[in-house]
Order: structure tokens, then C-alpha cells, then sequence
């Protein structure tokens, strides 16, 4: 008797653990809030997740690209400086015609929408103009390669598509549209091959526009050097003087 009473002591002072709750669900006035709550933390989780890879992806595209410009651009210039300043030289000490100077400088609209004043040799020989545009790439005004920069009247036109895009791209010296201005193709419009060099651009693609950029002037140069008078083959001019076809 003894022992059981203090067998029932010692499980009075010590009581046996309680088997483990499942865990209560959310009450109170409005027990959905909690589950709706977390649904949206959870959503809200994956937005997030994708905007920040799709910004990541975008940077280090426009890094790549900006890169690019940096290097490719900054050698171009050294390259050139030398050109560049004899014939703006040569400019400078021609007799002035209606207050021109030696720099054009126009209004153009550039990344974001941001306008930036255009400075240009007044010079179309071997590109020079295009050239002396190299110090608004290196300042990340320009690129090498993009649409061609508009005029802020120019921009007004666009639809708001169209005007999207063009913010979201840096105007070039040399475009898709330049190199391909020749074709003759009907899906070749200016319009549309900026927009899709807009959406479709990337280090691969630059390189290719502008190495197309390089090879449509020297050729036109190597033609250009063909001594005058130099006989082609054609339908006619191969033929003898007084010559018939009735004969």
C-alpha cells in the first residue's frame, strides 16, 4: 500500500508528456487573411525573382555592349585624332561661308529620351564626319552601332511603341538600317530594322554591322580608284565604232 501511494505521489509531482498538438489553424474575425497573406508573399516572391534575372540579363547585356564602346571606341578615336585635327584644321583656316564653323551642331535625342547636343566635322570625306562623332561613344551619348539618332521633332512622331524601343537603345554611329539602306528589299524599311536590331541586340550582332560598315566604304574606294576610261564588259561598250547589230 505503501508503495502505491507513492508511486501515485511521484506521478502527481512528475506528470507524463502530453503528446505533440498539431498545429491550431488561424482564427479570429477574418481567418483568410492569414492564408491570403502568405499567397501573396509568395507571388510577390516570384515577381521578384524574375524581374531581378531579367534586369541582371539586361545589365550585363548593356555592360557587354557598353564595354565595347569603351574599348572599340577609345581606340577608333586614338587612331583618328591625328585625321581628325587636320582636317579640322583645314576647315578652320578656309574662308568662312555664311558663319559656318568648323563643328555642326544639332539637337538629337538619345538614351531615355535625354536630348545632347551633336557635334560633327562639316566634312563628308572618307567618313570623317561619322569619325568625329567617337568622343560622344566614348561619353556614352553614342554607340558604335544603333538606330540613327533623331531630332527631338523627329522623336515626336513615333508612336508610343516605336518611342519605347528608342529610349531603350543609345543612338549609333552605324545601324542595321544603314548597312542594309541599299537592298531594295521591302522588309528592309529603316523603321523596322531598327526595331528589330532593338529587340535582337548583342555583341555578335555589332560586330557583324560593323564590320559590314568597314566593307561597304572600301569597296565603294576601290572602285573609285579604277583609272578613267578603263573598259568594262557590258552589252555595248565593248563593241567596235560604227558598229551595227543590223548588219
Amino acid at each position: 500500500m505503501r508503495n502505491a501511494k507513492q508511486t501515485a505521489e511521484r506521478r502527481r509531482r512528475h506528470p507524463a508528456p502530453s503528446a505533440a498538438r498539431a498545429p491550431r489553424p488561424a482564427t479570429g474575425p477574418f481567418p483568410g487573411i492569414a492564408v491570403a497573406t502568405v499567397t501573396a508573399r509568395r507571388a510577390t516572391g516570384a515577381l521578384t525573382s524574375r524581374a531581378a534575372r531579367w534586369i541582371t540579363g539586361s545589365l550585363s547585356a548593356m555592360t557587354a555592349k557598353r564595354s565595347l564602346d569603351l574599348t572599340l571606341g577609345s581606340a577608333l578615336l586614338l587612331l583618328t585624332a591625328p585625321a581628325l585635327a587636320l582636317t579640322a584644321l583645314a576647315l578652320a583656316v578656309r574662308p568662312a561661308r555664311d558663319g559656318e564653323g568648323v563643328l555642326e551642331r544639332e539637337i538629337r535625342v538619345g538614351l531615355g529620351g535625354h536630348p545632347f547636343e551633336l557635334r560633327s566635322l562639316r566634312t563628308r570625306r572618307l567618313r570623317l564626319d561619322l569619325l568625329s562623332r567617337l568622343p560622344h561613344v566614348v561619353r556614352g551619348e553614342l554607340s558604335l552601332v544603333g538606330p540613327a539618332p533623331l531630332t527631338p521633332d523627329e522623336a515626336a512622331l513615333l508612336g508610343p511603341a516605336a518611342g519605347h524601343w528608342r529610349q531603350s537603345v543609345r543612338p549609333g554611329l552605324t545601324g542595321l538600317a544603314q548597312v542594309r539602306a541599299r537592298s531594295g528589299m521591302p522588309w528592309d524599311e529603316p523603321a523596322l530594322l531598327d526595331a528589330h536590331y532593338a529587340e535582337h541586340h548583342g555583341t555578335g550582332l555589332d560586330l557583324a554591322i560593323l564590320a559590314q560598315s568597314v566593307r561597304i566604304p572600301l569597296r565603294a574606294a576601290l572602285r573609285g580608284l579604277r583609272r578613267p576610261g578603263k573598259a568594262h564588259l557590258s552589252d555595248t561598250d565593248h563593241r567596235l565604232p560604227g558598229y551595227s547589230g543590223a548588219e
